[in-house]
Protein backbone atom coordinates (compact mmCIF):
# COMPACT_ATOMS: atom_id res chain seq x y z
CA UNK A 1 0.00 0.00 0.00
CA UNK A 2 1.92 3.54 -1.22
CA UNK A 3 1.82 5.98 1.32
CA UNK A 4 -1.53 8.69 1.55
CA UNK A 5 -1.36 12.37 1.49
CA UNK A 6 -2.40 13.69 4.50
CA UNK A 7 -2.41 17.04 6.17
CA UNK A 8 -3.33 18.27 9.53
CA UNK A 9 -6.45 20.54 9.00
CA UNK A 10 -8.22 21.37 12.71
CA UNK A 11 -8.37 20.87 16.32
CA UNK A 12 -11.74 21.02 17.65
CA UNK A 13 -12.44 21.42 21.51
CA UNK A 14 -15.73 19.51 21.22
CA UNK A 15 -17.91 18.07 18.50
CA UNK A 16 -19.74 22.28 17.95
CA UNK A 17 -16.14 22.68 16.37
CA UNK A 18 -15.48 19.73 13.86
CA UNK A 19 -15.32 20.46 10.29
CA UNK A 20 -18.82 20.28 8.18
CA UNK A 21 -20.10 16.59 8.27
CA UNK A 22 -19.15 16.33 4.39
CA UNK A 23 -16.51 13.26 4.33
CA UNK A 24 -16.57 10.00 6.20
CA UNK A 25 -14.53 10.03 9.44
CA UNK A 26 -12.42 7.28 11.02
CA UNK A 27 -11.92 8.36 14.67
CA UNK A 28 -8.51 6.24 16.30
CA UNK A 29 -8.92 5.73 19.99
CA UNK A 30 -7.28 3.95 22.87
CA UNK A 31 -5.65 3.98 26.10
CA UNK A 32 -2.87 6.38 26.55
CA UNK A 33 0.40 5.10 25.62
CA UNK A 34 -1.08 2.48 23.48
CA UNK A 35 0.93 3.59 20.20
CA UNK A 36 -1.93 5.87 18.51
CA UNK A 37 0.12 8.50 17.15
CA UNK A 38 2.60 5.42 15.98
CA UNK A 39 0.26 3.94 14.24
CA UNK A 40 -1.76 6.86 12.56
CA UNK A 41 1.53 7.99 10.97
CA UNK A 42 2.05 4.33 9.78
CA UNK A 43 -1.25 3.88 8.19
CA UNK A 44 -0.65 7.15 6.39
CA UNK A 45 2.94 6.97 5.76
CA UNK A 46 3.20 10.49 6.91
CA UNK A 47 6.80 10.70 9.38
CA UNK A 48 5.24 12.86 12.61
CA UNK A 49 1.84 13.40 11.16
CA UNK A 50 0.76 12.95 14.32
CA UNK A 51 3.62 13.84 17.17
CA UNK A 52 4.72 10.95 19.08
CA UNK A 53 5.53 11.71 23.01
CA UNK A 54 7.14 9.75 25.65
CA UNK A 55 4.12 11.84 28.03
CA UNK A 56 0.78 10.19 28.43
CA UNK A 57 -2.53 11.83 28.10
CA UNK A 58 -0.56 14.60 25.39
CA UNK A 59 -3.37 15.04 22.81
CA UNK A 60 -6.68 16.87 24.54
CA UNK A 61 -8.49 17.83 21.72
CA UNK A 62 -10.52 15.99 18.45
CA UNK A 63 -7.64 16.65 16.08
CA UNK A 64 -8.71 16.36 12.31
CA UNK A 65 -6.17 14.74 9.63
CA UNK A 66 -7.10 15.44 5.98
CA UNK A 67 -6.59 12.01 3.59
CA UNK A 68 -6.03 11.34 0.16
CA UNK A 69 -6.55 15.35 -0.92
CA UNK A 70 -9.85 15.59 1.15
CA UNK A 71 -11.32 12.39 0.84
CA UNK A 72 -11.76 11.29 3.75
CA UNK A 73 -11.11 12.70 7.70
CA UNK A 74 -8.49 10.80 10.18
CA UNK A 75 -9.66 11.71 13.72
CA UNK A 76 -7.32 10.96 16.40
CA UNK A 77 -8.82 11.48 19.67
CA UNK A 78 -7.86 11.79 23.77
CA UNK A 79 -6.03 8.87 24.85
CA UNK A 80 -8.21 7.29 28.37
CA UNK A 81 -6.96 5.82 31.55
CA UNK A 82 -4.52 8.58 32.17
CA UNK A 83 -4.07 8.59 36.01
CA UNK A 84 -1.80 11.79 36.46
CA UNK A 85 -4.76 13.70 34.31
CA UNK A 86 -7.16 15.34 36.84
CA UNK A 87 -10.24 14.23 37.43
CA UNK A 88 -12.06 16.88 36.66
CA UNK A 89 -10.21 16.73 32.75
CA UNK A 90 -10.90 13.22 32.82
CA UNK A 91 -14.70 13.65 33.31
CA UNK A 92 -14.58 16.70 30.39
CA UNK A 93 -12.87 14.17 28.46
CA UNK A 94 -15.21 11.78 28.24
CA UNK A 95 -17.65 14.19 28.28
CA UNK A 96 -16.38 15.85 24.52
CA UNK A 97 -15.77 12.08 23.19
CA UNK A 98 -18.52 10.61 23.67
CA UNK A 99 -20.90 13.62 22.06
CA UNK A 100 -18.49 13.30 19.64
CA UNK A 101 -18.87 9.54 18.92
CA UNK A 102 -23.02 9.36 19.68
CA UNK A 103 -23.75 12.52 17.59
CA UNK A 104 -21.14 13.08 14.66
CA UNK A 105 -23.14 11.71 11.76
CA UNK A 106 -20.25 11.54 9.07
CA UNK A 107 -18.39 9.48 11.49
CA UNK A 108 -18.23 5.72 9.88
CA UNK A 109 -16.21 3.80 12.23
CA UNK A 110 -13.92 3.96 15.34
CA UNK A 111 -10.88 2.10 15.27
CA UNK A 112 -10.61 1.26 19.47
CA UNK A 113 -6.77 0.67 19.63
CA UNK A 114 -5.35 -2.00 22.15
CA UNK A 115 -1.92 -3.11 23.45
CA UNK A 116 -1.07 -6.76 22.42
CA UNK A 117 1.13 -7.51 24.87
CA UNK A 118 -2.02 -7.06 27.69
CA UNK A 119 -4.77 -8.79 28.78
CA UNK A 120 -8.42 -7.06 28.31
CA UNK A 121 -8.31 -4.05 30.30
CA UNK A 122 -11.65 -3.06 31.85
CA UNK A 123 -11.28 0.45 31.07
CA UNK A 124 -10.99 -1.22 27.24
CA UNK A 125 -13.98 -3.47 27.96
CA UNK A 126 -16.17 -1.14 29.57
CA UNK A 127 -15.78 1.56 26.37
CA UNK A 128 -16.04 -1.36 24.08
CA UNK A 129 -19.62 -2.92 25.53
CA UNK A 130 -20.31 0.87 26.04
CA UNK A 131 -19.76 1.35 21.83
CA UNK A 132 -22.33 -1.91 21.74
CA UNK A 133 -25.12 -0.38 23.65
CA UNK A 134 -24.74 2.90 21.25
CA UNK A 135 -24.78 0.47 18.06
CA UNK A 136 -21.80 2.59 17.29
CA UNK A 137 -19.32 0.83 14.73
CA UNK A 138 -16.01 0.12 15.63
CA UNK A 139 -12.90 -1.96 14.76
CA UNK A 140 -10.77 -3.62 17.48
CA UNK A 141 -6.76 -2.83 16.53
CA UNK A 142 -4.19 -4.68 18.51
CA UNK A 143 -0.93 -2.81 18.53
CA UNK A 144 2.73 -3.01 19.36
CA UNK A 145 2.68 -6.88 17.72
CA UNK A 146 6.25 -6.89 17.27
CA UNK A 147 7.14 -6.77 21.05
CA UNK A 148 6.13 -10.18 21.65
CA UNK A 149 6.35 -13.42 20.20
CA UNK A 150 3.72 -14.83 17.27
CA UNK A 151 2.60 -17.24 19.59
CA UNK A 152 1.70 -14.56 22.14
CA UNK A 153 0.05 -12.27 19.77
CA UNK A 154 -2.11 -15.17 18.77
CA UNK A 155 -3.13 -15.89 22.38
CA UNK A 156 -3.21 -12.73 23.63
CA UNK A 157 -5.96 -12.05 20.62
CA UNK A 158 -7.89 -15.52 21.77
CA UNK A 159 -8.42 -14.17 24.82
CA UNK A 160 -9.53 -11.03 24.11
CA UNK A 161 -12.21 -12.85 21.32
CA UNK A 162 -13.11 -15.28 24.04
CA UNK A 163 -13.84 -12.59 26.77
CA UNK A 164 -16.19 -10.60 24.37
CA UNK A 165 -17.83 -13.51 22.92
CA UNK A 166 -19.44 -14.11 26.35
CA UNK A 167 -21.29 -10.68 25.44
CA UNK A 168 -21.10 -10.27 21.84
CA UNK A 169 -23.06 -13.03 18.98
CA UNK A 170 -20.48 -11.15 16.42
CA UNK A 171 -16.86 -9.93 17.16
CA UNK A 172 -16.17 -6.83 15.16
CA UNK A 173 -13.16 -6.48 12.53
CA UNK A 174 -10.11 -7.46 13.76
CA UNK A 175 -6.43 -5.92 13.22
CA UNK A 176 -3.05 -7.11 14.27
CA UNK A 177 -0.69 -4.12 13.83
CA UNK A 178 2.78 -3.53 13.91
CA UNK A 179 3.92 0.27 14.08
CA UNK A 180 7.29 -0.77 13.82
CA UNK A 181 7.31 -3.34 11.00
CA UNK A 182 4.41 -1.95 9.18
CA UNK A 183 1.74 -4.88 9.87
CA UNK A 184 -1.92 -4.03 9.24
CA UNK A 185 -0.88 -0.84 7.15
CA UNK A 186 -2.34 -2.67 3.90
CA UNK A 187 -5.46 -3.97 5.82
CA UNK A 188 -6.72 -0.93 7.32
CA UNK A 189 -6.27 0.87 4.44
CA UNK A 190 -8.07 -1.62 2.17
CA UNK A 191 -11.03 -1.74 4.59
CA UNK A 192 -11.29 2.39 4.96
CA UNK A 193 -11.44 2.26 1.41
CA UNK A 194 -13.84 -0.21 1.06
CA UNK A 195 -15.81 1.69 3.77
CA UNK A 196 -15.38 4.88 1.64
CA UNK A 197 -16.38 3.47 -1.46
CA UNK A 198 -19.97 2.01 0.39
CA UNK A 199 -20.36 5.71 1.56
CA UNK A 200 -20.22 7.03 -1.30
CA UNK A 201 -23.29 5.02 -3.08
CA UNK A 202 -25.47 5.96 -0.26
CA UNK A 203 -24.86 9.56 -0.36
CA UNK A 204 -24.90 8.85 -4.51
CA UNK A 205 -28.68 7.11 -3.58
CA UNK A 206 -29.85 10.18 -1.75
Amino acid sequence: MNNRRAAFVISAADVTGCPQPRLPEYAFFGRSNVGKSSLINMITGVKNLARTSATPGKTQLLNYYSVDEDTWYLVDLPGYGYAKVSKKSRRNWEKIIREYLVQRTSLIYTFILVDTRHDPQASDLELINWMGEQGLPFCLVFTKADKISRKAVKRNVDVYKNVLSEKWEELPPIFITSSHSGEGKAEINSFIEQCNTQYASVIAEK
